[in-house]
């Protein structure tokens, strides 16, 4: 009987038009960067402060890890990403060629699924070592098209990595066959270090790749997706997911938005890639398909922004949180987050319940009535659907290797190389926060709650023995 209740359901599921999905990642976008989260951000996100005010934001919502590779495994598979095996892109695809993904739970529930933008996962023959050159000879395998995606265009891994080319499918646009110079931004006169500004590494580049245009050129293809889509039959939902590389280094925004913000060229691109992001909503509307689309946009970690440029600018990236990308405080993984579902989610509304990339999966399990799940993976669906629900317990979410949330509390183990959530090094044996009293992570509770500690660092070596 119950066998064929589910049969049922997901029948049922199946009969009716699911909708479809345009999920939208940035790079390296804080927290506090947009308006909607941040009154005093000094950085204009009118088409993002739009989205959030015609849906719901989740204010506890946290990517998958702290910077790119983690974060997006995390989102892809369902799986904290401590589980991988690697997260090495040097050493090949860090997906299992058998694991699935999103994009194949939603390909085989009936979805048409296309990608553009940073894969940052691996490809089989990707450059080993010291080595910045693939095998242009041979179909780049283990990539999207490898792990659920019918259609794929965008680049290996971010802006600032050689080798420089475009990826479309499983084949380069054009090989890089050319050199680049290395850059930065360190004498440009607003302050910023090596790693920061107009920053890339030298490498070999292609001849029709140019890092100013990147942007530009994966809102094109988003937009072309769209069209294409809406003027077909649409005998399937689509499923689109728009990995932007910015504003991941290198910062460089067109002209014009160039001076156009207050917090020099990184608000400028950030603007940009509102702007960006303005274009694809823009195209929901104009091809019919917003009021029948789910759109998802969040950030893969937190910015690379440091007390200096803080106070340079009075503006904080991460709006009040502690640490930025790569450490293990707030900073690095909080993120903006916003679902708007014409007819389902409430607009103007807030969540505190919270949620982690790994959770995609079992949130379009349950939209589609599938019964696939992974170990790591929670609904929140039902918070989509009625905002006005009381945040509920959740199990604990291990963000990284060192540290594992669990209710309001967080706990953050020592680095191996002896330094504290991406802090200074300290002689304390760890940190321990109540989120729900000290968001900003200042009042560190490890030597007041020894128990507590213990039963945290027991469930997270407990979920890296997995």
């Amino acid at each position: 009987m119950k066998s064929l209740f589910i049969i049922l359901l997901s029948c049922l599921h199946l009969s009716a038009k699911n909708p479809n999905i345009v999920f939208i990642l940035a790079d390296d976008l804080g927290y506090g960067d947009l308006g909607a989260n941040n009154p005093e951000s000094k950085i204009a996100t009118p088409h993002l402060d739009k989205l959030a005010a015609s849906g719901v934001r989740f204010t506890d919502a946290h990517a998958g890890g702290n910077y790119c590779v983690p974060s997006r495994y995390a989102l892809l598979t369902g799986r904290f990403s401590v589980r991988a095996p690697t997260l090495d892109v040097n050493s090949g695809p860090i997906i299992g060629e058998n694991l699935p993904t999103i994009a194949t739970l939603l390909r085989d529930n009936g979805y048409q699924t296309a990608m553009v933008g940073k894969w940052h996962q691996g490809f089989v023959n990707q450059p080993k070592g010291s080595k910045t050159q693939f095998d242009y000879s041979q179909p780049l395998r283990g990539g999207p098209l490898d792990r659920g995606f019918d259609s794929y265009f965008g680049i290996h891994t971010s802006l600032d990595i050689p080798p420089y080319f475009y990826i479309r499918d499983r084949k380069p646009t054009q090989p890089p066959t050319d050199t680049v110079e290395a850059r930065d931004s360190v004498s440009e006169g607003e302050g910023w270090n090596k790693i920061q500004g107009s920053f890339w590494r030298k490498g070999p580049i292609a001849p029709d790749y140019k890092h100013r245009e990147v942007t530009p050129r994966f809102i094109s293809e988003a937009v072309d997706v769209l069209a294409t889509y809406s003027s077909g039959k649409k005998e399937k939902p689509l499923f689109l997911y728009l990995a932007l590389p910015s504003p991941h280094t290198p910062w460089l925004p067109l002209d014009e938005f160039r001076g156009k913000s207050k917090v020099g060229m990184y608000g400028d691109f950030v603007m940009q890639v509102d702007a960006a992001i303005g274009q694809v909503l823009s195209s929901l509307d104009s091809t019919g398909l917003a009021e029948d689309t789910l759109v998802i946009f969040s950030s893969d970690n937190g910015p690379v922004w440091y007390d200096k440029d803080r106070t340079k600018f009075n503006h904080d990236s991460t709006g009040g949180l502690r640490g930025m990308k790569a450490s293990s405080w707030e900073g690095a993984h909080r993120m903006p987050f916003v679902v708007r579902w014409p007819g389902k989610t409430k607009a103007g509304s807030s969540c505190a319940q919270t949620v982690t990339f790994s959770d995609f999966f079992a949130t379009f399990a349950e939209l589609l009535g599938s019964t696939s799940k992974t170990e790591d993976s929670v609904s929140f669906l039902p918070w989509i659907l009625d905002t006005n629900k009381t945040a509920a317990p959740r199990p604990p979410i291990a963000h990284d290797e060192r540290s594992i949330r669990d209710g309001a509390w967080k706990l953050i183990l020592p680095h191996k190389k002896g330094t504290l959530g991406g802090g200074p090094s300290t002689n304390l044996p760890g940190q321990l926060y109540n989120l729900r009293e000290d968001l900003a992570e200042r009042n560190n509770l490890y030597e007041m709650h020894p128990e507590l500690t213990q039963k945290m660092e027991a469930a997270l070596k407990l979920i890296l023995a997995k």
